[in-house]
């Protein structure tokens, strides 16, 4: 399967800039970070959660504690991979707070993950409103199923398949080497590949998108918070 590529990211105002304007605590700042690694943060979220409304929790708890701990930044890595970092154990740490135990190792992790989805949705490239239908139902499908994948899996798939990111972000991101990366995505993909048994590999990025209203509302959510703690300053 042939993984796409991330966006690219804003050209010029980069890394210093950026960091800077944030460490000045200017809201602007803080709106255009949010809006660029707000999908990204969702997913990262998404791929341990099996539910939006968590995830969107995790996310806009991972944006209240980064922008109050910037200190804590030291550049060792990329921002976008530290904000993911901060996702990824908000999330293990909201599921063990709810009680539920989210087993992140090959040994607690089992890949009899119940899926029993079996998709007959044609392969074709969607041109008519029936093929259309169908890629829409396989996207259901696919969204399902992903949520059964146990969440070391889950997590690599939505990084790598979904997001789009390369192996070596993924594993900075995760914490573990970039052959762990490789043998869960494969081990996720033959999952999914046994309970769709369809082609799904062009669908995975449309998933779990977090634009328009959703986007606008976390920026307004965190940025109202953070005026309310004073952390903010705006010009």
């Amino acid at each position: 399967m042939q993984v796409p590529s991330p966006s690219p990211s804003a050209p010029a105002e980069d890394a210093a800039e950026l960091l800077a304007a944030l460490r000045r605590r200017d809201a602007a700042a803080f709106a255009r970070l949010m809006r660029r690694h707000n999908r990204q943060l969702f997913r990262a979220a998404r791929g341990i959660v099996a539910d939006d409304a968590e995830a969107q929790d995790v996310v806009q708890d991972t944006w209240l504690r980064a922008f109050t701990g910037l200190e804590a930044f030291r550049g060792e890595s990329s921002l976008a991979t530290w904000l993911t970092r901060i996702a990824i154990h908000q999330a293990l740490a909201q599921q063990r707070k709810l009680g539920r135990l989210v087993p992140w190792n090959e040994d607690a992790a089992t890949e009899d993950s119940n899926m029993r989805i079996r998709s007959t949705v044609p392969q074709e490239t969607a041109a008519s409103p029936e093929q259309e239908a169908a890629r829409a139902e396989l996207r259901r499908q696919l969204s399902e199923a992903i949520d059964t994948l146990p969440p070391i899996y889950r997590s690599v798939f939505m990084l790598r398949a979904v997001e789009g990111l390369p192996v070596d972000e993924t594993a900075a991101a995760l914490q573990v080497s970039e052959d762990v990366v490789k043998t869960r995505f494969l081990r996720a993909r033959a999952m999914l590949r046994a309970a769709l048994r369809a082609d799904w590999s062009e669908l995975a990025p449309a998933l779990h998108g977090f634009d328009g209203q959703r986007c606008d509302d976390m920026v307004g959510h965190v940025l109202a918070r953070l005026r309310a703690d004073g952390v903010l300053r705006d010009h």
